[in-house]
C-alpha cells in the first residue's frame, strides 16, 4: 500500500494519503442546516484516516434536494464551520461540493418549475424545465461563487463543483440537453462556457490559491451525448482556468448503463479517469465500485489515476483506510454495491443507512460498549442475522457459540451471491466469518437444534435466527419430480431441463431466471478472445453472450416484475431479463401442474406452458417453531431475521446488531 498512503497535493491542499470520500447525498439535514448527526457521521470517517472528505451536495440556491446541506446564505455558516472544524480536528481534510440540480430538480422539493439551459423534459423527474435567461445564468454563476466564498469562510479546505451525473453544468455541456443558439450553446466551445465561467468566478471570489475540484462524468453514456473525448477537452480547459483536480465518475442518472450497481465490475469505470489523466497535468480521482484497497493500490501503480474515490465503501466501513494501512485487509467490511440502504433510501426520501453496517448514519445511538456482565450466549442460525448478532455480542465481551445446521455459514447470502452480477454478497459472508474467528466465537456446523439440546447447553441467552424456508403453493401437493424451488436451483442441488417456467416474479424469481438464462452463454474470457481475434462478427458475439441453452419463462400474478427490488437496481434486472431473452408473463396465475408443464390463467384464458422444470419462487415462510418452545426454558430468548418475518438481508443485519447491542 505504498502509493495509496503516500501524500499528494491538490493545489495548495496537502493530503496525507490518496483516499477520497466523494460527496454523497445523505438526507441528514431536513432544514438544510448542519446538525450533530451529520458531524458524527463524517467525524467517524475522519477518525478512520481517510485523506479527504468531500461533503454535499451543498445547495447554492433553491434548486437542490430535500435533506441536503445548504450553502446559499450566511445563516448556514455556523454549522458549516463546526463541521469543517470537527473533521479537520480528527486528521482529515474537508471540501464542500457545490450543487445545482437544473432539470433534475423536482417541483415537489422546491415548489418551483426547475430551470435548465433548454426546456428538455427529464426522464428522472417527469418534468419539463424552464429555459434560463442570460440574466439568470449570470445570477447562478454568481451563486456558485458566493457559495465558494462561504465555504472558504467556514474553514473548508476547498470546494468541488459538481459537473457530473446530469446536473446543471452537465446540462449546459451536453448536446442532449443544450439546444441554445446564444453564447452558452452551439458547439462544444459554447456549451463549455457555463462550466468554465463558474470556475473562473469561484477563483475570483476565493483567490487563485484556494483549491478547486471539478467532478465530471467521464462519459455521459447518453445517446448523442458527450463521450470521454469531449470531456477530456472540457477538463483541459478547466485546468487552464485554474481548476486543481478532476474527480471522474460515470454517466448520468438517466443512462441505461448501470453506474454503481453490484453488476458493474469493481473499478469498471477507471478507464474514464485514465482517459482524463492522459489529457491533463492536475491530479485525477478515479471512482465507482472501488471497494478494495488492493484494487485501489493497483490503479495507482498502473498510473490510471492519482487518487481513489471511495464513497459507499466508507459508509460500509469508516475504518477502511486505517485497516488497509495496517494490513488488516480481511477485517475490512466491504461495500457490496446493493444500494439498498443508500441510493434506494434517497430515492424513497429516506436518510442513508447501510446493509452491511448497521451503525452507518446512526453513530450516536448505536455505539457499542462492553457488557456489564459477560453471558453465555447461544445463537441458533448462521445466516446474516445470526452471524451479526454473534459478532456484536462477542465484541461486547460475551461468550458466544453459534450453531448452524448446514455445513457452511451464510444462509441465504450464499444463494444471493449465485446469480450473475451478485457475487459481492460473498464478501459480506467472508467478513462475518472472519470476524467470528477473530473474536473467538465457537462455530458448530452441521448442528441442528431442539429444546433438549439447547437446555443441555445451559445458555444465559438464546438468539433464534433460524431463517425461513421456501413457500409452496397450496395447489401443489404430492411428489412432482420436475418441480423444484429457486433455493434448490441456486444451491446447485437439482438438475434443470431446457424448458423452464419460473413461478413468481419477485427478486428471487427474476434473479433465478437470469441465472438459468445465462447457462450456455459464452463467458467474458471467451468473449474477449473471440472479439480480439475477430473470430466472429459483433452480431454473433452478442448472440453468443446473451442466448443460452435454456428457454426461460417467468410468470407473475401482479402487473409488474421485481417490485421488491430497490429502484436503483430493478431497472437493470428488467433490462437483463429482456437482454437474455427471458419471456415474461405478468397478470398470470399458475393453477395446476400438468404432466408436461404447468397450467396458467391469464384473464379468462387458460393455457398450458410446456416445461421440463418448474421453479417455485413464490416467497418464503418463517421458521420459528423453536422460539416458541424455548420461551419458558431459558432465561432470555430473542427472535431475529427471517425467523420473525421473511424480508431482506438489510433488516437481518440490523436486527442482529440491535440484539447483540442489547444483550
Amino acid at each position: 500500500m505504498g502509493l495509496l498512503f503516500s501524500p499528494i497535493a491538490i493545489g495548495t491542499l496537502e493530503l496525507k494519503n490518496r483516499l477520497v470520500m466523494p460527496a454523497m447525498h445523505l438526507h441528514f439535514c431536513p432544514d438544510g442546516f448542519v446538525n450533530d448527526r451529520l458531524i458524527r457521521f463524517y467525524v467517524e470517517r475522519a477518525k478512520g484516516e481517510v485523506g479527504l472528505i468531500i461533503v454535499g451536495g451543498c445547495g447554492v440556491d433553491e434548486f437542490s434536494y430535500s435533506g441536503m446541506i445548504k450553502i446559499n446564505d450566511d445563516c448556514y455558516l455556523p454549522g458549516l464551520t463546526r463541521l469543517a472544524t470537527e473533521v479537520k480536528r480528527h486528521g482529515a481534510r474537508i471540501v464542500a461540493q457545490l450543487f445545482q440540480a437544473g432539470r433534475y430538480a423536482s417541483s415537489r422539493d422546491t415548489g418551483r418549475q426547475p430551470v435548465a439551459p433548454s426546456p428538455i423534459p427529464s426522464k428522472l423527474t417527469r418534468e419539463t424545465p424552464r429555459e434560463l435567461t442570460l440574466t439568470e445564468i449570470e445570477d447562478i454563476i454568481d451563486r456558485f461563487a458566493q457559495a465558494a466564498r462561504r465555504a472558504q469562510a467556514a474553514g473548508f479546505d476547498g470546494v468541488e463543483v459538481i459537473a457530473s451525473a446530469g446536473y446543471l453544468i452537465c446540462q449546459f455541456l451536453s448536446p442532449v440537453t443544450n439546444k441554445r443558439t446564444d453564447e452558452f450553446g452551439g458547439d462544444l466551445t459554447g456549451r463549455m462556457k457555463f462550466g468554465l465561467e463558474v470556475a473562473r468566478r469561484i477563483k475570483l471570489a476565493t483567490g487563485p490559491d484556494y483549491p478547486l475540484i471539478y467532478r465530471v462524468s467521464g462519459h455521459e453514456f447518453m445517446p448523442g451525448g458527450n463521450t470521454n473525448q469531449e470531456i477530456r477537452v472540457f477538463c483541459q480547459e478547466l485546468e487552464k482556468v485554474g481548476v486543481n483536480a478532476i474527480n471522474v465518475t460515470g454517466g448520468w442518472h438517466e443512462t441505461t448503463v448501470p453506474q454503481i450497481t453490484m453488476n458493474l465490475p469493481r473499478g469498471g469505470f477507471v478507464y474514464l479517469a485514465q482517459g482524463i489523466k492522459e489529457a491533463v497535468g492536475i491530479p485525477v480521482v478515479a471512482c465507482n465500485r472501488i471497494n478494495d484497497p488492493v484494487l485501489a493500490e493497483q490503479i495507482l501503480i498502473d498510473g490510471q489515476a492519482d487518487l481513489i474515490g471511495i464513497a459507499r465503501g466508507l459508509i460500509a466501513d469508516p475504518e477502511l483506510p486505517r485497516k488497509a494501512r495496517q494490513g488488516r485487509l480481511r477485517e475490512i467490511r466491504k461495500c457490496i454495491g446493493c444500494n439498498q440502504g443508500c441510493l434506494d433510501a434517497i430515492f424513497a426520501q429516506q436518510s442513508v443507512h447501510c446493509l452491511v453496517n448497521a451503525q452507518a448514519g446512526k453513530e450516536e445511538e448505536r455505539t457499542l460498549k462492553a457488557a456489564n456482565q459477560g453471558k453465555r450466549v447461544l445463537v441458533i442460525g448462521g445466516g446474516p442475522a445470526g452471524m451479526e448478532a454473534a459478532r456484536v455480542a462477542a465484541l461486547r465481551g460475551h461468550q458466544v457459540t453459534l450453531w448452524e445446521q448446514a455445513n457452511v455459514l451464510g444462509g441465504q447470502l450464499v444463494l444471493a451471491a449465485v446469480p450473475p452480477g451478485r457475487a459481492e454478497f460473498t464478501s459480506l459472508v467472508d467478513f462475518l466469518v472472519g470476524q467470528l474467528e477473530r473474536l473467538g466465537v465457537e462455530v458448530v456446523l452441521g448442528q441442528s437444534a431442539d429444546p433438549k439440546k439447547v437446555v443441555s447447553f445451559r445458555p444465559d441467552v438464546v438468539v433464534v435466527a433460524t431463517g425461513a424456508k421456501p413457500l409452496v403453493p397450496e395447489w401443489l401437493s404430492g411428489n412432482h419430480e420436475h418441480v423444484v424451488t429457486a433455493w434448490e436451483v441456486l444451491s446447485g442441488q437439482v438438475p434443470v431441463g431446457r424448458r423452464v417456467v419460473v413461478i413468481g416474479g419477485g427478486a428471487v424469481g427474476c434473479e433465478t431466471a437470469l441465472y438459468l438464462a445465462q447457462k450456455g452463454t459464452i463467458d467474458p474470457a471467451a468473449f474477449h478472445f473471440l472479439a480480439m481475434n475477430r473470430a466472429e462478427s459483433w452480431e454473433t458475439l452478442m448472440l453468443l453472450a446473451t442466448r443460452g441453452n435454456k428457454q426461460v419463462t417467468v410468470i407473475e400474478m401482479g402487473k409488474a416484475l421485481g417490485l421488491d427490488i430497490g429502484s436503483s437496481t430493478r431497472w437493470t434486472v428488467l433490462q437483463d431479463l429482456h437482454r437474455y431473452h427471458v419471456r415474461v408473463l405478468t397478470n398470470t396465475r399458475a393453477e395446476a401442474l400438468t404432466p408436461g408443464g404447468v397450467k396458467i390463467r391469464r384473464g379468462d384464458v387458460v393455457e398450458e406452458l410446456a416445461a421440463d422444470t418448474v421453479v417455485l419462487a413464490v416467497g418464503a415462510q418463517a421458521e420459528n417453531a423453536l422460539f416458541a418452545r424455548l420461551q419458558t426454558l431459558v432465561p432470555e430468548v430473542y427472535l431475529i431475521g427471517d425467523a420473525v418475518k421473511p424480508r431482506k438481508a438489510l433488516e437481518a443485519i440490523h436486527e442482529g446488531f440491535l440484539i447483540g447491542q442489547q444483550i
